[in-house]
């Protein structure tokens, strides 16, 4: 996500026949320096180097430095400038791939030892002071012999030319067109002599000087298959972030901070929710008793809002023979991410790595009347995804996950109703868990053959689905390519509280399931037809959902959501049956209350309820007690004094049976110092 809002877009300019880029923006009043720069011009939706010329009058748009494609230069350019360090540095190292990515850039390098942090912090100064040196970025067409002739030394870069001609696809990325396109070289100038400095293959376009480049930083490194391939030789990955003015690269780092504040791996520690133990393997969790009790509200929560849905709790095993996946379509789409077969009693047992198939032979184990439908199944199923070790991120990214799966049978005409119904639901839900800001992205079908069906039913299934997504409102988003193989789908894009975008809910609209499982019901004139059946998952999965609220609540949690909903602490030890007594009352209305009964000295104890984020603290000391009264503390630090337990009690049962998302404050008035 963008730290500062991108430039709008600039009127367009003529460039005349022999001039350059540059200055014909320069005469048209275009600015050439600071955060509203143009960068590159934009001729027939291609970017161009504001030193090109044209050979005929053209009309050029200008792109601004903090537009998206003027960041993407911008960084592209830091990317080169980051390969010009490195080697300088580091005599010998061979060059991969300098691509800009979202909100920074990376460059895949093969030195002859992985770099140190020390390292790290040596080749950001190099490129401090190279982009000072304000050398040009020049570009060049090369043929592809000369290319080759001149980069003998880069074998990475050699194999991309070769790619280039036909012989597979470049990495994700690269500086090198596929398709038989011009090769093109890109020189760094040294600003006095003109003379080559330093040099790569590039399809550009760059920034006309390195001292164009506005702010920059180094972030990271980490190991990198070149090509993204296992097989392949392991690289170091430089990852850095580049922007358009140092007052949006210092935003951007302050977000980053933040988001590191949040990161739920930390806080799963911290607040004692959950693990990952090496003795289990990577990517599966297991949540502990603070962690369970934010899980199970999930799940009851979930599970309620499915049957007053009229959805049907159902139950599936975790492993299956494999022709079952076969018959889905499953195995031969997507083995590589289901965990390897086990051989039993002379079949090959896969674990579940989905549960649509399992629902098919539920309603396929009896005859199905056109009465029954919509016919909806829902459960918490078990999946298990074999995620490669580099994507595993905490429980965004598991390899053993529960996903509060269900599947809606219904009649092609009565398909629009039921995706109406089931957006209704999964807003609703996000909007119940304080994910109240979000968009929706329409997964349509694209080039790739990895796609099955007939083009006729694909366009019925998308239009089903986006008229559906306009009704709501909403911005739609497309997301051309990015079905699954069954069929298109809608996804719910919600941000957190600091801006970050996250894919919660999904709605898919499947025609090939049901023809493959031969699945029917009885139509009212007596015919067989074929339903559609609907996937949707709510939460998505229950870990990716959990470690995303953790982030955006920053691991405070709201009351109704909490682990520990009420903490008492004593100001001595004589108040402890006191404060147990008001636990008593708070646990036979439900309420989650412990008594921090420890040694520790009551403002420690307050110090540690604040780091465990709990939302409510009851203090008492012996004028309290006398008095049949608590001092109640929010989690902002704010307190009332004096306040009689049966007050006390009310206030935090209905605060909770509320479910309210924030978190109450103490009155202005109330005093804020503590009763000791």
């Amino acid at each position: 996500m963008p730290a500062v809002p991108e430039a709008p877009a600039v009127a367009a300019v003529l460039v005349p026949a022999g001039t350059t880029a540059t200055q014909a923006l320069k005469d048209a009043g275009v600015p050439l320096k600071g955060a509203d720069a143009a960068v590159v011009v934009r001729v027939d939706g291609e970017l161009k180097d504001l030193a090109w010329v044209p050979d005929a009058d053209t009309e050029v748009e200008p792109v601004a430095a903090s537009s998206a494609d003027g960041r993407a230069v911008i960084r592209h350019s830091a990317a080169h400038v980051l390969a010009q360090a490195v080697q300088d540095l580091f005599p010998g190292t061979r060059l991969g791939i300098g691509p800009p990515v979202v909100d920074g850039f990376y460059y895949d390098v093969d030195p002859e030892k992985p770099f140190t942090p020390e390292d790290l912090q040596a080749i950001e100064k190099r490129m401090q002071a190279i982009v000072r040196e304000g050398q040009f970025f020049a570009r060049r067409e090369i043929s592809d012999d000369d290319a080759r002739a001149e980069l003998a030394h880069e074998p990475y870069k050699l194999e991309l030319i070769g790619l280039k001609g036909g012989a597979g696809e470049a990495a994700e990325g690269a500086d090198v067109e596929v398709g038989g396109a011009q090769l093109t070289m890109y020189d760094n100038l040294d600003p006095r002599s003109r003379e080559r400095v330093w040099t790569d293959l590039c399809r550009g376009p760059h920034l006309p000087r390195t001292s164009a480049i506005p702010a920059f930083a180094l972030t990271r490194v980490a190991a990198a298959y070149w090509r993204g391939n296992e097989k392949n030789p392991q690289l170091q990955r430089v990852y850095g972030t580049a922007w358009e003015s140092k007052d949006a690269l210092k935003a951007y780092q302050d977000h980053l901070a933040e988001a590191e504040r949040r990161d739920h791996r930390r806080l799963g520690v911290e607040l004692d929710l959950f693990s990952f133990p090496d003795e289990i393997g990577s990517g599966l969790a297991v949540f502990h008793p603070k962690g369970g009790v934010v899980k199970r509200e999930m799940e009851d929560y979930v599970r309620r809002r499915h049957i007053e849905e009229g959805f049907s709790y159902v139950g599936s095993p975790h492993i299956s023979k494999g022709g079952l996946f076969e018959t889905s379509g499953h195995l031969p789409y997507y083995e590589d991410t289901m965990f390897p077969a086990m051989d039993l009693e002379n079949s090959k047992y896969y674990l579940k790595a989905m549960n649509c198939p399992m629902h098919n032979l539920i309603f396929r184990s009896r005859g199905r009347s056109y009465r029954e439908l919509p016919l909806r199944f829902f459960e918490f199923g078990s999946v298990y995804r074999y995620e490669k070790s580099g994507v595993v991120h905490g429980l965004t990214r598991v390899r053993g996950l529960t996903q509060d799966d269900s599947h809606s049978y219904v009649t092609p005409e009565g398909a629009p109703g039921e995706i109406a119904h089931l957006l209704a639901f999964v807003l609703g839900l996000l909007k119940d868990f304080g994910l109240d800001d979000y968009y929706l992205e329409l997964s349509t079908r694209g080039d790739s053959d990895k796609f099955i069906g007939s083009d006729e039913e694909w366009d019925v299934a998308t239009r089903v689905l986006e008229d559906a997504a306009k009704e709501t409102g909403l911005e739609l988003v497309p997301d051309p390519g990015g079905a699954a193989f069954y069929g298109p789908k809608i996804s719910v894009q919600a941000r957190d509280a600091i801006g970050r975008t996250w894919q919660m809910s999904t709605i898919q609209y499947d025609f090939n399931q049901p023809a493959r499982f031969g699945l029917e019901f009885s139509a009212a004139d007596g015919t067989r037809q074929q339903p559609v059946m609907i996937h949707s998952a709510k939460f998505g999965s229950i870990e990716r959902f959990f470690g995303v609220l953790t982030e955006h609540y920053a691991g405070a949690f709201p009351a109704w959501l909490a682990p520990v909903q009420v903490l008492g602490i004593p100001i001595t030890d004589d108040q402890v049956p006191y404060l147990a007594d008001v636990a008593r009352q708070l646990r036979a209305r439900g309420i989650r209350v412990e008594i921090d009964d420890s040694d520790d000295r009551m403002q420690k104890k307050i110090r540690t309820a604040s780091k465990q984020k709990v939302p409510f603290v009851l203090i008492a000391g012996a004028t309290d007690a006398e008095a049949g009264a608590v001092s109640f503390r929010y989690r902002d630090g704010s307190q009332r004094n004096g306040v009689p337990v049966e007050d006390a009690v009310e206030a935090v049962v209905q605060w909770v049976a509320d479910r309210r998302n924030d978190d109450p404050v103490a009155p202005a008035e109330s005093p804020a110092e503590s009763t000791a």
